[in-house]
């Protein structure tokens, strides 16, 4: 029998933490690999994956290097394409501290941006059986939050929940979209004493990917596949 083709994916935001570890995971699974970073690093661990990944440079929040990615990118078919580019958040501030260029930052980079990137992304995916992904949190979910916990930043994960779906709700013909949380993770933002390491998010998010594939409908789930409240 002829030797089937890798499955492919395109991760924006892989330079580190759990963007990084997905796309390792990825390759180890045999799958080819489309890494993107803000900028060139000096090393990076997927250097190691030669001939089987591809790196390239976007700051999603940059319109003019949004448009020049795209442009690099728009003939290729993706199996997954992974929007996992987003940051923490202003330190210790609250809607009543912090200041509007802060928030500005931190809307456009974890809800505006990703979205907006998906729409321009979403000739790539592979039709009936392609997934599109965002990186988001269960600290978005407004049903859980009993908390309080980093308001800023859960309110910003809500809002890009909020947009998905909009966007979820705009499409002509219907593909599997995901937003997923990938547990609390041992990461720079995540911090020492999470739960799980990132080898134990990623393994699960990709066997997550991987049911998914062609079920076209968007769920809010977590890296064991387990459903989440809006």
């Amino acid at each position: 029998m002829p030797k089937s083709e890798p499955k492919t994916a395109l991760i924006v935001g892989a330079s580190r933490g759990l963007g990084l570890g997905l796309a390792k995971e990825l390759l180890d699974r045999g799958w080819q690999v489309t890494a993107t970073v803000r900028s060139a690093p000096k090393n990076s661990e997927l250097v190691n994956y030669h001939g089987q990944v591809t790196m390239d440079t976007v700051d999603i929040n940059n319109p003019s290097q949004v448009e020049a990615f795209v442009n690099r990118v728009k003939s290729e078919t993706f199996d997954v394409v992974f929007i996992n580019a987003g940051i923490g958040g202003p330190e210790g501030k609250t809607a009543e501290t912090v200041t509007a260029e802060e928030m500005t930052h931190l809307f456009m980079t974890n809800a505006i941006s990703p979205v907006r990137l998906a729409y321009k992304l979403l000739p790539c995916v592979r039709a009936e059986t392609g997934i599109l992904a965002f990186m988001t949190s269960v600290l978005g979910s407004v049903e859980r939050n009993d908390h309080g916990m980093a308001p800023l930043y859960s309110a910003s994960k809500a809002a890009l929940n909020q947009l998905t779906r909009g966007f979820v709700a705009g499409l002509k013909q219907p593909i599997t979209v995901l937003s997923l949380h990938p547990g609390w993770v041992k990461t720079d933002m995540g911090g020492a004493h999470a739960d799980i390491d990132v080898s134990t998010s990623v393994k699960g998010l990709a066997n997550v990917l991987d049911a998914k594939a062609g079920s076209r409908v968007h769920e809010f789930l977590d890296y064991r596949g387990e459903t989440i409240p809006w």
